[in-house]
């Protein structure tokens, strides 16, 4: 553990409110003690109960005196930190209220924006809230170096999984002692069915689309456009985009496909693998398929290898999902129909997607500007690690590897970057879509 980290806690008083499902947090406390904090927890129903039994207030009340509650025990610990996962959960939303009216700083964890091996952590939000700046000319002007050794985590599905389901079982059986919550998602014996129905249908699906992958990556090398779902109810897709859902993307995206791609084209959408369990689309994609007279052009897949299946895309379009930094990553071009950190000009397309089927050829990302990018966010944003499986390497309870530069002491930035137009370069290389 670095040096750096250890002294920028030492001292503080550190609250933390609702993390991942799991012990993450647990572990993280003892990191922050480890350091010299002084560490407060709020538990909210069951699940956080289990994974964190002692040392913690168990808040019972109504929400409605959720913010007033806060307030109090703020002033009386006299918290100069919080720390939660996820910046658009209810609780979280009013604790960022409150927090914000006593000038107190927050940390937001989320999962990574470069997948796999990296979590965020952020001031103040994350996504859509993010006070990353918006420019092309501000990363442009970075150059963070040749990046850092990366230690991968690994297959993480089955550790995040037990944990999902001990987390609804546990959150159901202490609905009399947390009567009062409502969980931002469905949690309880239903949920910890769909994470067993997941798991025995990542198996089925491997086997059922044997093969596939093959086909698309030799017999439509670069003539298909890949659509990487979101998990059904992300509040990415609720908060931070313009679709009420998942399946309103998705008509979207085929409507728009089949009135404006190349006829010799074919749309691939992926299956987020955290949705095997709970959403199938297939009966609505043959569906509008079928509507739109492209039912032999459409394909709908669930388990393949999604850096295969870009580095073979024509093209890449996503809502606001961290599959987009993945295409970037491989110079597919690449579409952001949501507010995401990457959608930035010379990174992503900025015009419509009824344009993108015929100009992405033309819209591939700046790989100097993608490096530097990405150098900053991994700097400034990512720890090395993940939620749910500790890495072994790091020297900490948490299992993450925190920076020499501790990520909340950064500079501040403005609460609502600006948003910068299409540069001429990328608007040069595109020819004209109207007559």
């Amino acid at each position: 553990m670095s040096q750096g980290w250890f002294e920028s806690f030492a001292g503080r008083r550190v609250l933390l409110l609702q993390g991942p499902m799991g012990s993450f947090f647990r572990r993280l406390s003892q990191d922050l003690s480890l350091a010299g904090a002084q560490v407060f927890k709020v538990n909210f129903n069951g699940g956080d109960w289990l994974f964190y039994p002692t040392g913690a207030m168990n808040y019972r009340a109504p929400m409605s005196q959720w913010p007033a509650w806060l307030q109090t025990r703020l002033e009386d610990l006299q918290i100069d930190l919080i720390l939660l996962f996820g910046d658009c959960r209810p609780v979280h939303q009013a604790a960022l209220r409150v927090a914000r009216k006593l000038g107190i700083e927050v940390g937001v964890f989320e999962e990574g924006y470069i997948r796999p091996n990296f979590v965020t952590l952020e001031r103040l939000g994350v996504n859509g809230h993010s006070t990353l700046p918006r420019t092309s000319a501000h990363y442009a002007a970075k150059d963070s170096g040749p990046p850092a050794a990366e230690h991968p985590v690994g297959h993480t599905f089955s550790a995040m999984a037990w944990q999902a389901v001990s987390y609804g079982l546990a959150a159901w059986l202490g609905r009399i002692a947390f009567r009062h919550y409502t969980h931002h998602r469905p949690i309880g014996v239903q949920e910890a069915l769909r994470w067993v129905r997941s798991g025995w249908r990542k198996a089925w699906y491997g086997w059922h689309e044997r093969g596939h992958l093959d086909i698309l990556r030799i017999q439509a090398d670069h003539r298909y456009f890949l659509v990487p779902l979101q998990v059904f109810n992300d509040s990415q897709v609720q908060v931070h985009a313009q679709f009420r859902d998942v399946a309103q993307f998705i008509e979207h995206v085929v409507r728009s496909f089949a009135q404006h791609a190349p006829a010799d084209t074919l749309l691939v959408l992926k299956h987020h693998p955290m949705d095997r369990g709970h959403v199938n689309y297939t009966r609505l994609i043959r569906a509008l398929a079928q509507t739109h007279q492209v039912l032999r052009r459409v394909v709908y897949l669930h388990d393949q290898h999604l850096p295969t299946l870009l580095r073979h895309a024509r093209g890449v379009v996503v809502i606001n999902s961290t599959a987009g930094m993945a295409a970037l990553h491989h110079g597919v071009p690449t579409l952001a129909c949501g507010s995401a950190v990457y959608d930035l000009p010379d990174l992503t397309y900025q015009g419509s997607l009824d344009d993108f089927w015929i100009a992405a050829p033309y819209a591939a990302p700046d790989p100097v500007l993608y490096r530097q990018f990405r150098g900053y966010l991994i700097e400034s944003t990512q720890l090395n690690g993940s939620f749910y499986r500790p890495l072994g390497v790091a020297e900490t309870r948490s299992g993450l590897v925190w920076p020499q530069v501790p990520l909340l002491t950064l500079d501040a930035r403005s609460d609502a970057p600006s948003r910068e137009r299409a540069s001429p370069k990328m608007r040069a290389t595109v020819p004209s879509l109207t007559p």
